[in-house]
């Protein structure tokens, strides 16, 4: 979401009236003349992306809308580059003046916004509703660090993990709510995280399983069972077999394919995969 915009005279009432209606505005004063503001910028930058809807960065280009600025810098009292205003229902609520750091703007944002965790567990819902997995476990993961007490933040965790086949992260989040907190949502992960652990423990992989054993030297069976514990969310078991087959025949049918896929299939960051990226390396060079 791209929530920064630059303030004309055209759009001058919409950010500042309408918009502050509906989300804080963070007016900035800006003159590229002023290497603060470069500074500031950037920090802005980076901020305004953590933030999503509930904020508008807005900046003021002194040096091209001069009697625009001009004109708000006498209303507000400007006395110094950079300065910052944060807008709600279209009146300032806090200002800032000359440069800032980073930790000094969060520190105001906060006592505008919801708190970092929740807007982290907000934009990890979103994700999920979209279905890409990837990023709504790296905002539940975030927020759940910030916040570890958290149930809410819990078990949107857990039920990620469920989807991603991290059960045994799954289980360690539910076990760790409180009684007093396990409510219809809690049961209802709960039920899912165990309908997943009775599907890691399917006939299919249990007779794959006899046939690995029966003949430990058939590739082929090796595969299937690999493949077979890879869709019940086994990754790492599916992920050992996977290598014990490229060990002995790297270029063994669709092996070193789905050892890659499988990888790919994890988190971003996730030990399990640097792991396995490691040990595949360690036999191709």
């Amino acid at each position: 979401m791209n929530n920064m915009v630059n303030v004309n005279p055209q759009n001058l009432q919409q950010v500042l009236g309408e918009t502050s209606q509906q989300k804080l505005v963070l007016l900035s004063f800006f003159s590229a003349q002023s290497p603060e503001c470069q500074s500031q910028a950037a920090i802005l930058e980076k901020i305004s992306s953590q933030y999503g809807e509930h904020l508008l960065v807005a900046t003021l280009d002194c040096d091209i809308e001069q009697q625009l600025a001009a004109q708000l810098a006498q209303q507000i009292g400007l006395q110094t580059l950079p300065t910052l205003v944060f807008l709600k229902d279209s009146a300032p609520v806090d200002m800032l003046a000359g440069a800032q750091t980073e930790q000094q703007v969060r520190d105001v944002l906060a006592k505008h916004l919801p708190a970092q965790h929740e807007l982290l567990l907000e934009q990890a819902k979103q994700a999920l509703i979209a279905q890409d997995l990837n990023s709504a476990f790296n905002y539940a993961k975030q927020a759940y660090e910030l916040d570890t007490t958290n149930a809410r933040i819990k078990l949107v965790l857990a039920d990620i993990c469920i989807q991603i086949h991290k059960l045994d992260d799954a289980q360690a989040l539910l076990a760790s709510v409180a009684e007093n907190e396990r409510d219809a949502y809690f049961t209802n992960i709960q039920a899912k995280c165990e309908q997943a652990l009775l599907a890691q423990e399917s006939p299919e992989i249990k007779a794959l399983q006899s046939q690995v054993e029966k003949y430990p030297n058939d590739l082929e069976i090796q595969a299937e069972l690999a493949d077979a514990l890879n869709q019940a969310g086994r990754k790492e078991e599916a992920l050992e077999l996977l290598f014990n087959i490229l060990k002995k025949d790297l270029n063994f049918a669709q092996a070193k394919p789905t050892f890659l896929e499988v990888i790919a299939s994890l988190p971003d960051g996730d030990s399990l995969a640097a792991k396995y990226r490691r040990k595949l390396y360690s036999i191709l060079y």
